[in-house]
């Protein structure tokens, strides 16, 4: 029996999971993600992590096929990344270093990215090539895939999606640094951030309240009726199927998986962003399928464990 192991670094943990080759999860475990020191324990860590759970199951070095691991940053083709928001890390040899410490095969991948081939393998998008994965949560994240294959680009930040523009009369900057991005209206924040700016110039009776709302209140009263939360929901909706009719016009998916915490509100989320879509998308690109994401917090993992299977 050959394995490979998946691995998702968090800011906060690493989620990891030991898979058999045909992709069945056999283990699944975490430990802390220590970002002190710009964070020089992080692959040491996983490296020891690992090791331990190979004594502890009985695999051999020579059944492991490899190791896939997903970073929450731009990583290149090389397996480098040139700085992140919440490792520590600023240039890093990521896949050389993995590779020395475990003496396995190590491939790296963005963690949207990797989560997308989670979900397009065992997922949201399964049976799938060609997807788009937007994952909704206090950013907006996403990763193309292309006939089986993902999307990395020149300085691995290929499927950005979250950074395409929407509104180019936006006065506030994105946390890029840009103006008018995508996350400013789609991310859990931006939801939050379209229902205050309604609600200071509404005189409809709501049950939202500007100082405690949430992105799930909206959703919730959404669901409920609420009028205002309707028109905070349709501005969400167009935002993001414009969004999406762009990326469609870049890379022709034949599904939409949506992911991410802001996607827990369910079917209803798929409607207003579906119909926006449609009014906007190309003509080829209309019928494009949506869904929402199915492996939750397993996708990075299993996405990972894909991306070493795909390597070998």
């Amino acid at each position: 029996m050959k394995y490979c192991f998946g691995v998702d670094i968090g800011g906060t943990t690493v989620k990891l999971g030991v898979f058999e080759e045909e992709g069945k999860n056999i283990d699944k475990w975490e430990i802390p993600t220590y970002t002190e020191n710009e964070g020089a324990r992080i692959l040491p860590d996983i490296a020891a992590s690992i090791k331990a759970k190979m004594e502890e199951r009985g695999i051999a070095k020579d059944d492991v096929i490899g190791v896939g691991v997903g970073v929450p940053a731009p990583v290149t083709a090389e397996g480098v990344v040139n700085g992140t928001a919440n490792l520590g890390w600023k240039y890093k040899e990521v896949k050389k270093e993995m590779e020395e410490l475990t003496g396995l095969s190590a491939v790296i991948g963005n963690d949207a990215n990797v989560a997308a081939l989670g979900e397009m393998w065992q997922g949201g998008g399964k049976g799938q090539k060609n997807m788009v994965m937007i994952t909704l949560g206090t950013g907006v994240g996403s990763g193309f895939i292309v006939n089986g294959k993902l999307i990395v680009g020149e300085h691995g930040a290929g499927g950005e999606g979250g950074h395409v523009t929407v509104d180019y009369d936006e006065t506030d900057c994105c946390g890029c640094g840009n103006k008018g991005c995508l996350e400013q209206y789609a991310s859990a924040t931006g939801i939050v951030r379209l229902a205050k700016k309604k609600l200071a110039v509404t005189d409809k009776a709501t049950v939202l309240n500007a100082e405690t709302v949430t992105a799930k209140d909206v959703w919730d009263a959404v669901k409920a009726g609420d009028e205002v939360a309707i028109e905070v929901a349709e501005q969400f909706g167009k935002y993001l199927g414009s969004g999406l009719a762009i990326m469609a016009a870049v890379a022709d998916p034949a599904i939409f998986v949506i992911g991410g915490g802001v996607s827990k509100a369910g079917e209803v989320l798929l409607s207003y962003v579906e119909k926006n879509y449609r009014e906007r998308a190309f003509f080829a690109h209309k019928n494009a399928e949506f869904a929402l994401a199915a492996l939750g917090n397993d996708a990075g993992i299993i996405g990972a464990a894909k991306l070493a299977l795909d390597n070998q």
